[in-house]
């Protein structure tokens, strides 16, 4: 197993759940304030504690000063750094409200979801690619408020089963269902086209590769080369399916969910599959590029996202 995968996906699953049950449980008793205040000695803990944190957020950061010169005034330095950790346990304790259905949906809007409700309209299901940034848990409003969206996300650990349960019992009207990936072969091939055909959409993450993944694609992002994989434009490839970018990102004192349409239709010719593979993830990477420009606290990918552990496809 790699050391990035070790990073983000080798969680103990009593402390993943355990953890999450204390924070909501906090938060209940004291209310946002308090946990607002209680987390900065944590987050100034956690950095000075954790250079392998610290290097990668300031990787990241010099990566979008260089690429996107406007962004900062500066150079970022442990400033921006520490803000951009505190931007992330801000993040957290929005994740869990929104997994409870307590997060006010006066503070959540929609952009352009127009193209994705006409395909709803009409019964036509597909793939959402999302990436580690802002608060994706909140697109589950978009699941609740939208009655004909049926929502599935694919998740690469074994937390699924029991994140599931975690969702019902802080929120049993959710129409999210968690789905975990970790062993992808023919039998859930055909569980994911029975939801596309049946009119469902499904949500993968396009920023990670999974464990058990051996291929990527090398793009251009923040400047510099960058490994990708490529299994959600190959799954839409196979299902035969729209490809819409999904995002959810800080706007103003709340948050902006957008769509973006990459493809209705994800073609991958035998001659020419891995340069196929290759434009469709640059797409997906420009786009964002481009939301990062617009709120560069919201990538949350604290490991060596330009190192290429894995073979390219």
């Amino acid at each position: 197993m790699t050391v990035r995968a070790q990073h983000w996906a080798s969680l103990g699953e009593t402390t993943f759940v355990s953890g999450i049950w204390l924070l909501y449980g906090v938060h209940k008793l004291f209310g946002r304030r308090l946990v607002r205040w209680a987390m900065f000695p944590v987050v100034v803990l956690h950095w000075l504690t954790r250079p392998a944190l610290r290097r990668s957020s300031l990787d990241y950061l010099r990566h979008l000063h260089r690429a996107e010169p406007g962004v900062f005034k500066r150079e970022p330095d442990w400033r921006e750094g520490l803000r951009h950790v505190a931007c992330f346990a801000e993040t957290m304790l929005d994740k869990l409200l929104a997994m409870a259905g307590r997060y006010p949906a006066e503070c959540v809007r929609e952009q352009d979801f127009s193209l994705v409700d006409a395909m709803v309209a009409r019964g036509q299901g597909g793939i959402f690619i999302t990436a580690h940034m802002g608060c994706l848990e909140l697109c589950r409003m978009v699941g609740r408020t939208k009655q004909d969206l049926k929502l599935t996300v694919l998740v690469h650990t074994r937390h699924a089963q029991a994140f599931n349960r975690i969702l019902k019992r802080l929120d049993p009207s959710s129409a999210v269902n968690l789905l975990e990936v970790t062993d992808f072969g023919p039998a859930m091939a055909m569980q994911l086209k029975e939801l596309v055909d049946a009119g469902g959409w499904i949500a993968i993450a396009g920023d990670r590769v999974p464990i058990q993944s051996a291929q990527t694609v090398s793009v251009d992002f923040l400047g510099a080369p960058a490994p990708l994989p490529v299994g959600a434009y190959v799954l839409a490839g196979v299902l035969h399916c729209p490809l819409v970018l999904l995002t959810c990102l800080h706007r103003g004192a709340g948050y902006e969910i957008r769509f973006e349409v990459l493809t209705e239709h994800v073609s991958l010719p035998r001659a020419g599959r891995r340069e196929a593979l290759a434009q469709y993830a640059q797409s997906y990477a420009r786009i964002l590029q481009r939301r990062l420009r617009e709120s560069p606290y919201d990538w949350f990918n604290f490991y060596a996202f330009w190192d290429s552990p894995h073979a390219v496809a």
